[in-house]
């Protein structure tokens, strides 16, 4: 068989493995395993020499460090309470309006992404201090659950983003330049999906009544509360992208500040701090699983020569670039059915990146091209997040709202969904978007 006939059938392997509930992780592990030795004639020696240096190759890179750290700061931001000064700042601005309180939830699981870089922890811990209000305001359950599942997604939109992270670490691209390439994009998600509350509630007005008006004194003072929450995030991204500190250093301040943040005006104590460790390890421990299944994997792929043939067949087939990326992007649609996002990430960037950087976009750098495909991946892994039958932030939600029926949480989501494809098709046409803020302040 040809390298390119191994590979597909590793793919093929690879989602049955998946379909009977085979951990991502052990199960790319097996997968590569098993065609790096096909590769090498059914020799094992080849494969064990590899092993050897596998294991710490990946995990001595300094950059991973920034995963642990920044998941400690998600944790400080959630066991702290800081989520709930977040939602009451945002609702107190606009919670009167006719939906304000759906927006708001929105807002705050913007605000909150921009220290926590979780998509699932945004989901579970705004839904738990936003759903109360959304009920007492008497919000319809489809648009209470489904902004929230949409909402939660902003929680790898706005930086810091640990699937960005793992992007930079696989194509040795700058985070600095990534967090600050998914701003604008990120403003951008949050927006349209408060227009789209606007629209439904204009369609529908018993869906979410206006709460009542805050006092401004009240709103100023929440609005200071919340103030050495930005600051945390600009220390994080400006201190990154300014040159001020490395990754690893802005995010050992970021998770510091957050904890004495949590402690000071969230009322952490020792149990809540054992609970962000115990957290923390246990995530970061399944990251590092999946990295290294997906380095196994990927060194059967590239025995196989497939991502290099595919890259030279896509380049040679005369194929239009638009065709290729709209292609790669349905791709990644469809895989979100089955594995959620980083997997995703690790499985598809080594295969997708080399066929993309080998492709002519508008005549952009090699540099550009790169963020922008980032940044890319990033929007259209997200939508895996809230589409059936996987949509792991719809079962989050709908587990804290265990009166609104799923097949309600997915009705309520769909509208969002189409914000994210009107997103996406701008991105595409407009890298502009993208890059701006990189051309702008960068190099």
């Amino acid at each position: 068989m040809s390298g390119m006939t191994i590979g597909l059938t590793m793919f093929a392997i690879l989602m049955m493995l998946l379909v009977l509930r085979v951990h991502i992780g052990i199960a790319m592990f097996l997968v590569g395993a098993g065609g790096y030795v096909v590769m090498t004639g059914g020799e094992w020696s080849p494969l064990l020499n590899s092993l050897k240096n596998l294991a710490y190759a990946r995990f001595s890179n300094y950059d991973l460090a920034v995963i642990p750290l920044f998941m400690l700061m998600g944790q400080f931001a959630t066991n702290g309470g800081l989520s709930r000064a977040l939602f009451g700042c945002v609702n107190n601005f606009i919670g009167h309006w006719r939906g304000g309180v759906a927006m708001a939830s929105v807002g705050a699981c913007a605000a909150f992404g921009a220290i926590c870089g979780s998509s699932l922890a945004t989901a579970a811990t705004m839904g738990q201090v936003a759903l109360p209000e959304l009920r007492r305001y008497n919000y319809s359950g489809a648009l209470s659950t489904g902004a929230l599942a949409a909402g939660g997604t902003l929680g790898i939109l706005i930086p810091p983003s640990v699937p960005l992270v793992i992007y930079a670490v696989l194509t040795q691209e700058s985070i600095g330049k990534l967090f600050m390439a998914a701003i604008i994009p990120g403003i951008i998600a949050m927006l349209g999906y408060m227009l789209v509350i606007r629209i439904v509630i204009t369609l529908n007005p018993s869906a979410g009544p206006a709460g009542p008006k805050v006092p401004f004194a009240a709103t100023l003072r929440s609005l200071v509360g919340v103030i050495p929450i930005v600051l945390v995030f600009l220390v994080v991204i400006i201190g990154i992208y300014g040159g001020w500190a490395n990754p690893t250093e802005a995010a050992s301040i970021g998770a510091a500040c957050c904890g004495i943040l949590a402690v000071i005006t969230g009322g952490m104590r020792m149990e809540g701090l054992v609970k962000s460790l115990l957290g923390t390890a246990e995530v970061t421990a399944l990251i590092l699983l999946v990295l290294l299944g997906a380095d196994m994997l990927n060194s059967g792929l590239v025995v196989t020569q497939m991502p290099a043939e595919l890259a030279n067949w896509v380049k040679e087939s005369g194929l239009p670039p638009l065709s290729v990326m709209f292609a790669i992007l349905l791709i990644y649609i469809f895989l979100g059915c089955v594995m959620d996002s980083l997997a995703m990430i690790l499985l598809t960037i080594p295969i997708f990146y080399p066929v993309v950087m080998g492709l002519d976009f508008w005549g952009m750098s090699q540099g550009d091209k790169s963020i922008w495909f980032g940044i890319l991946a990033l929007m259209v892994v997200e939508i895996g997040l809230v589409h059936p039958p996987v949509g792991m932030n719809i079962y989050i939600i709908n587990s804290l709202a265990k009166d609104v029926p799923l097949k309600e949480t997915f009705k309520g989501v769909m509208p969002f969904l189409v914000s994210d494809l009107l997103r996406i098709l701008l991105l595409v046409f407009f890298p502009i978007i993208t890059l701006y803020l990189v051309r702008t302040f960068g190099n």
